[in-house]
């Protein structure tokens, strides 16, 4: 008597009761059943329940599939019944990802999504965006468990570049040196090693370039003085070479003039490079970090040198270089008082940042980052995204050659609203988050563990990674990522304590305690996984601006207006104390300095300086070594830089006018007017 059945699309076809009896069969072999000849009988006593109920309205889909629940509860398939209810579900989630996939790309197709500001608005930007929203839908309906997909959705965690989650890891410290010296091969034919300074250089950003192709995050050179000091000699033979060829006379100290000119030039080149060659489907620019400023050695002191005179000048109009990120190293008898024989490139770095706020400063005699025994000394490098990468339980004990697989962000204020006020139930609660957190940080481990040192050609295949030298191309690359870190985030301590207390840790020391007791627990917990799994699990102060207004966004939505809590745009990046908070920079960096030790994946402290500091190089100084003493691992200081609306400068702007175009603020002020 049922003839037709209107499906979700709005299209009438024909009723088949053969696909009621085969979604039973299904169910009932999810749960060890295999009587075709129950499934007949049960499709039967469906259909006699819709010919009852035919008088309710038009036969859907799920309508008869209500009714297949029903049939089953009601004749003892309790177990069937849930295998249909939660097939159904995941049906369900697959098409409304679908929906919401099309009604995307729709808005992709208008408007390039800026939630990342490294990508443009070029045809290929947009399509690297269609691609990155369809894999996160597949991760999220399809690939993992649901219960982790649910945390995301939700707003409990944030799964970090999940469009990647199962193609690739996040970052790597590149093993410049090596590369240079013995050649590489990017997949299009071999590169020898470079005979000159320029080469090197060029080099590098085809190796960063390359590294970045491979990855979704970021590409550093953990020792770029020491990795290019040697070219600066073969530079110098070169131009030696040139001169005897033109049979002249140069003395020593001209020669040293030319050599000098061409590595300014070379760093020039790379910077320039760095600002403009593409990865990632042609949509953006490399993000890369250079760690330098212990090389004591004649050549490595000239690359350091050029590198922030070269930064100092910036782009063709004086712009602002958006890479690399320049991250100076300090070190005690290295560079940080006078008399050190780097102590000249620190002030020169101090003048660069008072110009362009880079370079940002490491500090290698923290008290968790002093004693390693690897390579350079045992230096520990960082990376602009505050990524500090070293093992604590896998692997030997250096930065060089490994990365962070993949991290993941908890939302730290919701625990505190969820808890309201009841300290001993949020550390409960933060106990099963973070072990939930674990266990999706080890599912997506896994999914990276299965693919092959072909997938990553340049990364694995030129030996980038930790033993990947140990692999063949068709081999699994769990061997050298399990040198990688495993990371665990969190996002607004301040506003997580107001939510507790009342007050952040900049406004009492019984919030600075509790706060402490909070990092310390989560890292405690990361230690423990650390040590179950053999691991790299590691704590991260999150440093994800965009992360932090979505969190605040979903919590106001769930929980409403509350105060010092969801009443603002954003909620705090890691553990630091609001910027709106009236505190002097020596209290703040005490303050957050303490939390640097329990954050071994990464942290950066931010010092806001209320006017450029260039004309007090003295008071900068001071301010950078205060971080030092406050045990701090990474940190920068802020303060107002201009932009030109007209001609796009980045930089000072003294006297109102900037210095490219000549255009003042009233003109620009007339442009708006005018667009």
């Amino acid at each position: 008597m049922i003839y037709t059945i209107k499906k979700r699309d709005g299209r009438t076809v024909v009723f088949n009761r053969e696909k009621i009896k085969n979604a039973i069969m299904a169910a009932a072999r999810a749960v060890g059943g295999d009587n075709e000849e129950i499934a007949d009988r049960l499709s039967i006593q469906v259909i006699e329940q819709l010919e009852k109920d035919r008088a309710k309205g038009e036969l859907t889909v799920e309508v008869v599939q209500d009714a297949v629940e029903k049939v089953l509860i009601e004749n003892g398939h309790a177990q069937t019944a849930k295998a249909y209810i939660l097939y159904r579900n995941k049906r369900t989630r697959m098409r409304e990802a679908q929906s919401d996939l099309m009604d995307t790309v729709a808005e992709i197709l208008v408007e390039t999504s800026k939630e990342n500001a490294n990508v443009t608005h070029s045809p290929m930007a947009k399509m690297l965006q269609i691609a990155s929203t369809g894999s996160k839908k597949y991760y999220l309906s399809r690939l993992m468990p649901e219960e982790h997909a649910n945390a995301h959705v939700n707003g409990d965690i944030h799964i970090h570049d999940l469009d990647f989650f199962g193609k690739t890891l996040t970052c790597v410290q590149i093993p410049l040196g090596r590369l240079l010296l013995s050649g590489f091969n990017n997949g299009h034919g071999y590169i020898r090693s470079p005979k000159g300074i320029k080469s090197a250089a060029n080099l590098t950003a085809v190796i960063i370039q390359s590294s970045q192709n491979d990855m979704h995050g970021g590409q550093s050179v953990a020792f770029f003085d020491y990795d290019l000091a040697p070219f600066v000699e073969r530079e110098r033979r070169r131009q030696r070479k040139i001169i005897d060829e033109l049979e002249v006379s140069v003395t020593d100290e001209k020669l040293e003039k030319v050599v000098d000119k061409e590595i300014y030039q070379a760093m020039e080149a790379l910077i320039f490079n760095l600002n403009t060659m593409h990865s990632r489907a042609g949509a953006q620019v490399p993000f890369s970090s250079l760690n330098f400023g212990t090389d004591t050695s004649r050549d490595g002191r000239l690359i350091t040198k050029n590198i922030l005179l070269a930064y100092e000048a910036g782009l063709g109009k004086g712009e602002n270089p958006i890479f690399p990120n320049l991250i100076f190293k300090l070190k005690k008898g290295i560079n940080m008082e006078p008399g050190d024989p780097n102590y000249d490139l620190f002030r020169l770095a101090l003048r660069v940042t008072s110009k362009r706020m880079f370079p940002t400063y490491s500090f290698l005699d923290s008290s968790f980052n002093k004693g390693y025994s690897g390579e350079k000394e045992g230096e520990v490098a960082y990376m602009g995204c505050r990524t500090r990468v070293i093992s604590n339980v896998c692997g030997p004990e250096v930065t060089e050659g490994r990365g962070n697989a993949s991290f993941t962000t908890i939302n730290l204020p919701r625990v505190a609203l969820k808890a309201n006020k009841d300290i001993p139930k949020f550390f409960n609660l933060l106990d099963e988050l973070l072990d939930l957190v674990k266990d999706q940080l080890l599912f997506r481990f896994e999914v990276q563990c299965r693919l092959r040192v072909r997938d990553m050609p340049f990364l694995m295949g030129q030996n980038l990674y930790l033993d990947s030298d140990q692999l063949g191309p068709n081999d699994e690359i769990r061997e050298a990522i399990k040198h990688g870190t495993l990371s665990i985030g969190f996002i607004g301590l301040a506003e997580t304590l107001m939510a507790l207390l009342g007050q952040h840790h900049g406004e009492s020391q019984e919030a600075d305690r509790l706060g402490e007791e909070i990092v310390a627990f989560m890292r405690s917990k990361c230690d423990a996984y650390a040590k179950e799994y053999r691991l790299n699990f590691s704590l991260l102060g999150t440093p994800a601006e965009g992360l932090a207004g979505r969190f605040t966004r979903m919590d106001r939505k769930e929980f409403g207006v509350v105060e010092g809590v969801t009443d603002r745009e954003y909620y705090t990046n890691s553990c630091h104390i609001p910027v709106w908070q009236e505190i002097s920079m020596q209290e703040k960096a005490a303050i957050e300095g303490k939390y640097h030790k329990y954050l071994n994946a990464g942290h950066i402290l931010y010092l806001e300086m209320p006017s450029v500091p260039q004309n007090n190089l003295d008071a900068l100084e001071a301010i950078v070594k205060h971080m030092g003493a406050c045990d701090v691992g990474y940190g920068a200081v802020n303060f107002p830089i201009d932009f030109c609306k007209l001609c796009g400068f980045l930089g000072v702007i003294n006297e109102d006018r900037c210095p490219v175009c000549g255009s003042s603020a009233e003109e620009e002020f007339e442009l708006e007017l005018q667009s």
